[in-house]
Order: C-alpha cells, then structure tokens, then sequence
C-alpha cells in the first residue's frame, strides 16, 4: 500500500511529461511568428512616435522653425533649447540653436502639437541605443542638414 503513493506520481509526472512534448511538438510545425532581429526588421507604422525632429522647408532648404519659443514652452519636461538671432535686413529671426535633449523627454507631443508652422515632427528612428546621456542631447539643426 505504500508503494501506491509511489506509482500515482510517476503517472502523473509521465502524463504531464507527455502532454508538455506534444504542445512543443504542435508548435514546431506551425508558421513562426517571430521576427529574427537584426537580419529581419518589421515595417514601421505611420503613426510611430519617435524624439522629434525638425521639418525641411522645401522653399529655403533651412528648417520651417520661426524661432516663436512655443514648443520649448509647452514641453513639460523642459527638454528643448530653442535660440534665433536677426540678423542685419532680415525681417525675421533666424534659427541657430534648436536642441533636444532626449533623456528628459516623455514623448508627451505637446510640442508638435503647438508649433503654429508645423516646423517639428515625429522621426521615424526607433533603433536608438547609446552609453551615455550625451549621446541623446540631439542638436535638430545638425540632423536636419545630414539628412537633407
């Protein structure tokens, strides 16, 4: 009698044993449904939000920005530095300073929500990795003429 204790586990352990192998035997006749990272990429969507980034003005080649302050305004977490300088027999004030600074964003969008000239956006970059802070203080300026 004390061996029926005994026997009743080994069944129940085989019996599990064999319905675990069968689950992973079932899976690995059916379609994959992961994506081998880095040979493989999925496709990005449109409505993915990345840092920001400025707009290229298709007329001047320059950025779009008219250096109103409103985006460094409105940011929560204070991540922006925005600075423009008018310069002699223009009208308007000319972009110089337009930085991000990435470790303290919150990716809120307040930012591309309030500039009057849809001068910023979303990037598309999502693969973004680095080691150390200085590596995501992002000059926009800077990015928008490597990309240009």
């Amino acid at each position: 009698m004390r061996n029926s204790g005994y026997f009743k586990d080994l069944y129940v352990g085989g019996k599990s044993l064999i319905i675990g192998l069968g689950v992973t035997l079932r899976t690995c006749f059916l379609p994959q449904v992961t994506v081998h990272y880095p040979r493989e990429k999925l496709e990005i969507t449109p409505n993915y939000r990345g840092h920001v980034e400025l707009v290229k003005d298709p007329e001047t080649g320059g950025s779009r920005c008219i250096v109103c302050g409103m985006c460094a305004r409105a940011c929560p977490s204070g991540c922006f530095t925005v600075k423009g300088e008018k310069k002699e027999g223009e009208k308007k004030k000319t972009l110089t300073v337009f930085k991000l600074d990435f470790t303290k964003c919150s990716l809120c969008g307040t930012c591309v929500e309030t500039c009057p000239k849809g001068a910023i956006r979303y990037s598309m970059d999502y693969n973004i990795a680095g080691f150390t802070r200085e590596e995501f203080h992002y000059d926009l300026i800077k990015r928008l003429e490597e990309k240009g």
